[in-house]
């Protein structure tokens, strides 16, 4: 008898212990051109073959994610049509925005534009906006936020006239540092999990790229500049080569795109959080 009550406390210890890892996660990924480019491989050249993701799901075979990712989207764009995106109920919401927000002037705002709801014209007030309505999804649901990766000059492999300079200096007199922080202290003050991309040690903006192949001013002569000097080159797009070729990717593929290489980073943090959720 006591061999059999053994046996059976060892057999539901063992079924529970199963049931909790077979646990399918559904898991809802908002973002920008970053997250939804993991589906769109073919606008990338296909040089990104493996995004954030597919690379976390890799990981944990159990989660299935959902892309709500938006080219060229910031989070005010996402706040201004959350109610159209066909968000559902989820496990996990996590939400990977920030970089096109600096990139297009978006005033950061302060703390109390989250903490006061005061609307879509600040960055802090679009999250309050997004994480509003996670919450009305599903008021149990983890959610994850994640900081904006530091960025070199971005050229944009399909049409290089689309460019924008890196992180490296401010733009309308904010630093995209600024907006990782905000959001950093949104999750501080509301009690959410953050991944700072930015201060990743592993992703430094001398190594988002190998070089950027540019026109020697002097000879003309096509070289490859490592950061920093590379910002200090003049690219042409309407008579220069791209600058990124194959051989100069990294941590990204144009500058502002993540590689595999990149995109394992990101997943490795996303899975670590994920990890934490469940247990």
């Amino acid at each position: 008898m006591k061999l059999f009550k053994t046996s059976l406390i060892f057999f539901i210890a063992v079924y529970t212990f199963s049931s909790f890892k077979d646990k399918e996660t559904t898991w809802v990924a908002i973002g920008d051109s970053i997250t939804y480019l993991n589906d769109h491989k073919d606008e990338t050249a296909n040089r990104l073959t493996r995004g954030y993701l597919t690379q976390v799901t890799e990981q944990m075979p159990n989660v299935h994610y959902i892309n709500k990712g938006y080219n060229g989207w910031t989070s005010g764009g996402i706040a201004d049509n959350i109610e159209k995106l066909g968000l559902v109920k989820a496990d996990i919401y996590s939400v990977f925005l920030g970089t096109n927000d600096w990139w297009q002037g978006r005033p950061v705002g302060t703390l109390d534009d989250y903490k006061n709801s005061t609307g879509n014209t600040t960055i802090y007030g679009s999250f309050r906006i997004i994480i509003n309505k996670l919450h009305n999804l599903n008021p149990e649901a983890k959610i994850l936020l994640i900081t904006p990766m530091q960025r070199a000059d971005f050229v944009y492999i399909n049409d290089p006239k689309n460019n924008a300079y890196g992180s490296y200096k401010p733009l309308n007199g904010q630093s995209l540092e600024a907006v990782a922080e905000a959001i950093k202290a949104i999750g501080n003050s509301a009690h959410i999990a953050v991944v700072d991309l930015y201060h990743n040690k592993a992703l430094t903006i001398k190594n988002m790229v190998k070089f950027k192949r540019l026109k020697d001013p002097i000879t003309g002569a096509y070289t490859n500049y490592k950061y920093p000097l590379s910002t200090t080159i003049l690219f042409n797009p309407a008579t220069d080569e791209y600058p990124y070729p194959t051989e100069a990717i990294n941590l990204t593929f144009d500058g502002l795109h993540p590689s595999d290489k990149g995109s394992a980073v990101i997943a490795k943090a996303v899975v670590a959080e994920f990890k934490r959720f469940m247990n």
